[in-house]
């Protein structure tokens, strides 16, 4: 794919907040094709899935539906994405597209990467990106959660889940949480993404 130079552009920030943010709003039926994470494929490489603000990252799809032009944006779930690339599939639908995490980006959220079609609808989201501190750390806020996979869990507060090491023993299902440390990728806890805790704070 040949991609512009990546550039900031609220009104295209603007008009992915709104297709996503149908999602949960009480007439979301009437939005369901454009809105739901569901309902969009699965980029299929990130490469790498965590890094600080500045990364370099790669990503790469061959299961999206032909279109003319798309979009690669990147952004946190429920909030505004931004608009970083434009370009055109291959002669087999493959997507490709480097894009480097905007210095905004913060420690305390994931982002993750979203493909427009031509008119800006959303056809395709990756997995999370862990955007880290410079010395390597994410910090998550949420809940721990009992996921029946035998270890200690986490759902933040864009429902994403975490395995944790190096907690306390006496935390329990409920607990609010604020917890600082290192991301380990697709770890031995159903496959969740694995926190490394340097650090752990009650919050509720």
């Amino acid at each position: 794919m040949s991609a512009s130079p990546p550039t900031s552009t609220p009104s295209l920030a603007f008009a992915a907040t709104l297709l996503l943010v149908a999602a949960t709003t009480p007439d979301a039926a009437a939005q369901r094709k454009f809105a739901t994470v569901d309902s969009l494929r699965h980029i299929q490489s990130v490469e790498p899935r965590s890094g600080p603000p500045g990364t370099v990252v790669r990503i790469y799809t061959e299961n999206l539906p032909l279109q003319a032009r798309i979009h690669v944006g990147v952004g946190a779930m429920r909030a505004g994405f931004e608009a970083l690339a434009e370009g055109t599939q291959e002669m087999w639908g493959e997507v490709s597209a480097t894009v480097r995490i905007p210095d905004y980006a913060t420690w305390e959220r994931p982002l993750v990467f979203i493909v427009f079609n031509g008119i800006f609808s959303p056809i395709g989201i990756s997995d999370p990106f862990h955007v880290t501190d410079e010395e390597g750390l994410v910090q998550r806020a949420g809940r721990i959660t009992d996921e029946g996979l035998g270890c200690v869990t986490l759902r933040d507060g864009d429902e994403y889940m975490y395995a944790l090491t190096g907690v306390p023993g006496d935390l329990k299902p409920g607990d609010e949480v604020v917890v600082q440390g290192t991301v380990t990728l697709d770890g031995p806890c159903g496959g969740a993404d694995q926190i490394a805790v340097m650090n752990l704070k009650r919050s509720g």
